[in-house]
């Protein structure tokens, strides 16, 4: 099983880019990018926290567990046309 971050995704849907979120957030463009990359070992419940109140969205919407021979979520998949 893997995590797999789907914060690109809700950033689309709520049509707001990574800048804006990582300052509504209070923390560099830079963590912001390594966990859309899910090059981060874990996150804080207080960032997750933020990010779901900036983005009106549940923890569910932007952190998904799949098996890891399944593809990665994308858009395709039914999120959007």
């Amino acid at each position: 099983m893997a995590i797999v971050v789907t914060l690109d995704i809700m950033l689309a849907r709520r049509k707001m880019k990574s800048r804006d979120l990582a300052a509504a957030v209070g923390i560099t463009e830079q963590n912001l990018s390594l966990l859309k990359s899910g090059k981060v070992k874990g996150v804080r419940f207080s960032t997750l926290e933020a990010i779901c109140a900036t983005l009106e969205c549940q923890p569910g919407d932007i952190l998904v567990c799949q098996p890891d021979d399944e593809p990665a979520p994308t858009e395709a998949r039914g999120q959007r046309p």
